[in-house]
């Protein structure tokens, strides 16, 4: 058994059976490996933001994580946008970085870099395997480190002879780290506070965005009086009828500081305490009032489910508590703009549809329109850096492929990963990407303004702008294996999004959209 056959079988005995790949010459082992361990799926990536970007959406949705493949220092540059979004989201995720030969690394090759340096900006756990009698051993502890506490990112440096030379191996996987300890303490404490400090608020995010923590958060709240919020970006949230609402914190500062106002206690469920995305000149980067105590639970050492559900039965909280009623809004008809289409997508979506939300500004009035459709999970860009969408579904059609996808996408960003098409025509997955195209960076036509640089004249008009040419999503989509149409009212939309709900594979339809006005 050479290196690459006692790793991959050590990363499969521990869970780890899905490989997002984008391989070159240095991680040939590595490929052949594969035939030799047929548990591991090898899906190959196009490029390597797409292989990063859908093992985050993998461990989204199944809680697992999965590995990428990837080429030396230049391939984990590649990848490094959605590992950032993938650390942001604190999902568990196993970086394979292949490197040169020991042996050869003293020659400064064309492809050497500093892995160490751009892995360690990304990941919480580095290690460069020493070599064949211990790349298993190695294997092992990336799985335990990728899969303890919140989750995060590891990265394994696997020299290409450690790869073919006869290695030791496989290990068994670490045992699993005990659940942390619910410290009553700190319950009463944070009950009394709550009861104590009105107005009072509890933003939810990470773990407790899931119907157990959802349910704890709203009887703390029908026993507190507090109000609820999610983040504005989350990893996964579950949400629609039947399932406690939950409105989100806003993006745009001066409207999360409205909803902010008053606070006396803000309690951060696994979430950050809240900040502006960005400096603006004269405004507060924190959100939250100055006055306002801020409290954080969760981290590697804190379950917050169940500090919640503590908190609930130490408040004696009822244990029912309001949920979104079923509320499916009519076929929209006639003019497509970013409202009617909300409306369309909520008045179609299946149960159990998994919603990868990359729409930016056009998807402003999808949470309202959708709060009561059939359950359904949410996806968002955790970490705001652009180009997650795509990718984000391909991996979450791989972790539930008894599930509908559905990718919500906008076209600026759609163009960093498109080639995640190609991903999903070749591995026949169920998603239906819906690319709305308004033909603009419409967000960064708002920033111009938000951050004192005024409207722009004529060349800063056009740095912002997406057409001469026009980007043709129906011939892109088609190119690369995947069926496509384009809808231009919202008669084509519905029957677009009908048929493809009904179709098995991947489809997409390009939305044309008018520049979006910003409500409020």
């Amino acid at each position: 058994m050479n290196g690459a056959q006692a790793l991959i079988r050590t990363l499969v005995d521990a869970g780890v059976n899905v490989c997002f790949a984008n391989p070159g010459t240095s991680e040939m082992h590595f490929v052949a490996a594969l035939d030799q361990v047929p548990e591991m799926r090898g899906v190959l990536c196009l490029f390597e933001g797409v292989a990063t970007g859908a093992a985050d959406g993998y461990a989204r949705i199944s809680g697992r994580p999965a590995a990428t493949l990837l080429h030396l220092g230049p391939g984990l540059g590649n990848g490094f946008a959605n590992l950032h979004n993938a650390r942001r989201a604190q999902v568990p995720l196993i970086n394979v970085v292949g490197d040169h030969a020991s042996h050869h690394k003293q020659y400064d090759a064309p492809l050497e870099s500093d892995i160490e340096a751009l892995a360690w900006a990304c990941s919480g756990w580095v290690r460069r395997s020493a070599g064949p009698k211990s790349v298993a051993t190695d294997a092992a502890d990336a799985v335990a480190a990728a899969s303890s506490g919140r989750g995060r990112i590891a990265t394994l440096i696997l020299p290409a002879d450690a790869c073919w030379l006869e290695a030791t191996g496989p290990v068994a996987p670490r045992p699993a780290s005990p659940a942390p300890a619910v410290d009553a303490v700190r319950v009463a404490e944070l009950a009394a506070r709550l009861r104590a400090s009105q107005p009072a608020l509890m933003l939810l995010g990470g773990r407790s965005l899931r119907e157990r923590g959802l349910r704890a958060a709203a009887r703390v709240a029908a026993a507190t009086g507090a109000r609820l919020l999610g983040e504005t970006f989350p990893a996964r949230l579950e949400r629609g009828a039947g399932l406690p609402p939950l409105d989100r914190l806003a993006y745009l500062a001066e409207h999360a500081q409205a909803q902010l106002a008053g606070l006396r206690l803000l309690v951060a469920i696994d979430a950050a305490a809240p900040v502006s995305f960005f400096a603006y000149p004269g405004k507060a980067s924190t959100l939250s009032p100055a006055d306002c105590r801020v409290e954080l639970v969760g981290g590697d050492a804190e379950d917050p489910v169940a500090v919640l559900e503590a908190l609930a039965a130490a408040l004696g909280a009822p244990t029912d508590v309001p949920v979104a009623p079923a509320r499916v809004p009519p076929r929209p008809s006639g003019t497509l703009n970013a409202e009617t289409l909300a409306q369309g997508i909520a008045a179609l979506l299946p149960a159990n549809t998994i919603v990868v939300d990359e729409a930016n500004t056009s998807g402003v009035y999808l949470p309202a329109y959708t709060a009561g459709a059939p359950r359904h999970d949410w996806l968002a860009l955790t970490g705001g850096s652009i180009g997650i969408g795509l990718p984000l579904a391909v991996g979450a059609a791989l972790a539930k492929p008894d599930a509908r996808v559905l990718c919500l996408q906008a076209d600026g960003s759609a163009m960093y990963t498109p080639q995640a098409l190609w991903t999903m025509a070749r591995e026949r997955l169920d998603v239906t990407t819906v690319i709305l195209a308004n033909r603009s960076y419409a967000i960064l036509n708002l920033e111009l303004m938000r951050v004192g640089a005024g409207a722009g004249g004529a060349q800063a008009r056009d740095m912002l702008d997406l057409t001469r040419p026009t980007l043709d999503f129906v011939a892109l989509a088609q190119g690369m294996g995947v069926t496509a149409s384009r809808a231009t009212n919202c008669e084509e939309l519905c029957t677009q999004l009908e048929r493809s709900f009904a179709t098995r594979g991947p489809s997409l339809i390009e939305a044309v959209l008018p520049p979006l006005q910003m409500p409020g």
